[in-house]
């Protein structure tokens, strides 16, 4: 059985059979047959279906919201922006997959030279707890779009969410089995990629979870996208906008209770402004709320697992003990569930916890810089590369450093990393490789295929 537990109060939610190796082969099996009748239909029927998801989506947010605070602790008001951002992903793709795919002709010296796209067929996303519905919509809506049958494997402690994710489909129109949430540990997975009908996989999630799922594909030779941690430096330059640096900077971090791969992690302070930016975005790090999810007053509730805070407690502790100094938190409160206190780190330096590891959590670690060189040199000091953001009033500065100096996929100026369907999203170095939403994301699970006439 699979158990989903409640992290504010440590009580289990619901259990959940789980499928047999056996059961999931016949759930390929039909997956792979009702793709190929689904490859056939037009975009006009797919995206029919992918706006009626989002109708669904939109009706039922505020029960979603609710179960994603029961399942892993988000406050419903996050919750519920969650779902109309899932919402906004279905229509983005109902509108502009035709487009995204349309064939691309090529002048040559034949008839006729063209890239046609065609989907893959089944595909295996293997998906985290902490945004359990966008990551798994920002995915399944090009893929459903593009004409692939996308299974998923979700993380255990939010199995409601996601089953609840197959209804809306089933709902909303989506054939029988071409979309399935399987129920399965991660015992499994190994099994489910050598099967012959799985074509490719994704995976959002750790980097040691993507580096055996990269390594069980390469085995077979099937297409991978890995979009696994980060460890985010926002760099505040001596021009910047102090105010406003510290109250983006203390929103990414807090954001989802600091459990997001592109939420700011370390602060790069210039040395001239590093006194007044760490006064000021500790006090709006103060100002973040922890309480009941399901309390609409609460900014942040509790880490989604006990041994996920405890983990992080300890990347704190040692932080600490190697020289950094406590400005705020820290401490484990004396509750039940898996909470934990905004805290802000100071003098944080590299070979540190909080600088070298990604702290999954609402931790802040505010880094010294002497100049913007080092600045930079300290904000690719990292093996991530996911998510960059520098503040400065010289936008023009700001968006030379962003586009040529910051090692990241995402680089903002003057403004916090978020993910958008209108635009590409992913990492380098160890924060994973291809991209998600966009034109970009849609083509990962497609055959780009050459057709050329004489």
């Amino acid at each position: 059985m699979i158990e989903t537990t409640n992290p504010a109060t440590g009580e289990t939610l619901a259990s959940y059979p789980k499928m047999d190796a056996a059961e999931v082969r016949r759930i390929i099996e039909l997956a792979d047959a009702q793709h190929r009748q689904w490859r056939r239909t037009s975009f006009q029927e797919r995206s029919g279906i992918v706006r009626k998801a989002a109708d669904i989506l939109d009706s039922r947010k505020n029960e979603l919201a609710a179960l994603m605070a029961d399942e892993m602790g988000k406050p419903v008001a996050a919750g519920r922006s969650e779902v109309e951002k899932c919402a906004w992903c279905f229509r983005h793709y109902a509108d502009n997959a035709e487009r995204y795919l349309a064939d691309v002709q090529i002048d040559t010296d034949r008839t006729k030279s063209y890239i046609h796209h065609e989907p893959l067929g089944v595909v295996l996303a293997v998906m985290p707890w902490n945004f359990p519905l966008w990551q798994v919509v920002r995915f399944v809506a090009p893929a459903l779009m593009a004409g692939n049958a996308p299974l998923l494997k979700h993380a255990s402690s939010v199995t409601g969410t996601a089953l609840a994710l197959e209804e809306i489909l089933s709902e909303a129109g989506v054939p029988d089995g071409l979309f399935r949430t399987l129920v399965i540990g991660s015992d499994l997975v190994d099994g489910i990629l050598e099967h012959e009908l799985v074509r490719a996989v994704t995976l959002t999630g750790s980097g040691p979870a993507g580096s055996a799922v990269a390594k069980k594909a390469g085995e077979q030779l099937k297409k991978a996208v890995l979009e696994l941690g980060g460890s985010d430096p926002y760099v505040i330059l001596e021009d910047a906008d102090l105010d406003a640096a510290a109250d983006t900077c203390a929103n990414s971090r807090m954001i989802n209770g600091g459990q997001s791969c592109i939420a700011a992690k370390r602060f790069i302070v210039h040395d001239t402004v590093y006194d007044e930016f760490l006064e000021k975005v500790t006090a709006n790090m103060a100002d973040k709320v922890m309480g009941d999810p399901h309390d609409e007053g609460s900014d942040f509730g509790p880490q989604a697992r006990v041994d996920l805070r405890d983990e992080l407690h300890e990347q704190v502790t040692g932080t600490i003990e190697a020289g950094a100094r406590l400005v705020m938190g820290g401490e484990i409160p004396d509750r039940p569930g898996a909470w934990y206190p905004a805290t802000v780190l100071a003098d944080v330096r590299p070979g540190m916890p909080a600088f070298d590891e990604e702290t999954f959590g609402p931790v802040a670690a505010v880094v010294r810089a002497a100049d913007e060189a080092e600045a930079i040199r300290l904000a690719n000091l990292s093996e991530f590369g996911l998510g960059a953001a520098v503040f400065t009033r010289d936008a023009e500065r700001g968006e030379r450093i962003a586009a040529e100096e910051l090692e990241a996929g995402n680089c903002f100026v003057n403004a916090l990393v978020a993910s958008d369907p209108r635009l590409p999203f992913g990492g380098i170095k160890t924060s994973g490789f291809g991209r998600e939403l966009a034109d970009l994301g849609i083509k990962e699970f497609v055959n780009a295929k050459t057709v050329v006439v004489a």
